[in-house]
């Protein structure tokens, strides 16, 4: 009996910030696996996600979005976007068609342009905007770059993901099965928790708060005898008055923040979670290159 041929290969999903490329990450694995908000600058690693077909494996990698950096975190996450343009099968480039046409989709246009690499363009939040209004953009798009393919997506309802998927697995070519069916990525859970907790803390926060946090898991081990898993983070801020706001009056922002993301952790994991959160202030850690390379940037 003849073997089968298996196609995998590599796609990296940028775009500037809020463009919807984690949104589109989670919809065609069929699970939330990264973390998403309506802040810029949600995705701060560069993370592989294993979407698995009948015949088929695509390792998408979901990339910061790209922006002009401030502090020795922003420059990571830049680094970590043009990292992820080499040695890729295709790239899909995620635009927000609600949101005008500005220098950092200009700067990413000119940049793919001189690539090799298949760019699949994928204008998203269609569910936003008359499609006459995207079409407009995508000519601005296509006067200095030529796309692989084009295509007109709401990443949050699944419009339109099929066709580009089925473009996608005939892009990539004969190759191994890099990861086992059951994992959908490459973190550990750790990494996932403290991401779920993250999440929380962007959608309850406002201004400079969601910037200035991190999360780091300190304890995440089970409780013996009991079908239980104990987890102790620390949220880390900038400054005393960012640590106030997170804690919330008479504590109300933190525990509403454990409640909701003891709730995803539980689903993620599969078992009942006790969760014990403490906020502490760690001045410029987005500027400090130890701190940062022990939370994993």
């Amino acid at each position: 009996m003849e073997e089968e041929i298996f196609y995998s290969g590599f796609v990296s999903v940028i775009g500037r910030p809020n463009a919807g490329k984690s949104t589109l990450i989670n919809y065609i694995l069929g699970e939330k696996v990264v973390i998403t908000s309506d802040k810029p600058q949600t995705t701060r690693n560069k993370i592989q996600c294993v979407y698995n077909g009948e015949n088929s494996q695509i390792i998408f990698l979901d990339t910061p979005g790209m922006h002009k950096p401030k502090h020795k975190l922003g420059e990571k996450m830049v680094k970590a976007v043009d990292e992820s343009l080499n040695e890729m099968d295709a790239i899909l480039f995620v635009i927000d068609v609600s949101v005008p046409f500005g220098k950092g989709e200009t700067m990413l246009v000119e940049r793919l342009a001189r690539l090799s690499t298949p760019v699949i363009l994928v204008m998203n939040k269609m569910d936003l905007v008359d499609e006459d209004l995207a079409r407009e953009k995508t000519e601005k798009i296509k006067e200095k770059l030529s796309p692989e393919s084009i295509h007109y997506i709401s990443a949050l309802y699944g419009n339109n993901l099929v066709d580009l998927l089925g473009e996608l697995e005939n892009l990539m070519p004969e190759g191994p099965k890099y990861y086992p069916e059951d994992q959908l990525i490459d973190q550990p859970e750790r990494f996932v928790v403290s991401e779920l907790i993250r999440e929380k803390l962007l959608n309850y926060t406002q201004e400079e708060i969601p910037h200035s946090v991190a999360v780091e898991i300190m304890l995440m081990e089970n409780r013996e005898d009991q079908d239980l898993i104990d987890i102790e983070a620390v949220i880390y801020v900038e400054r005393e008055s960012q640590k106030k706001i997170v804690i919330g009056r008479r504590g109300k922002l933190l525990k509403k923040v454990g409640q909701e993301a003891r709730r995803d952790i539980e689903n993620l994991l599969g078992s009942q979670i006790y969760l014990d959160l403490w906020v502490k202030n760690q001045k410029d850690w987005r500027n400090r290159e130890r701190f940062l390379r022990e939370l994993g940037y």
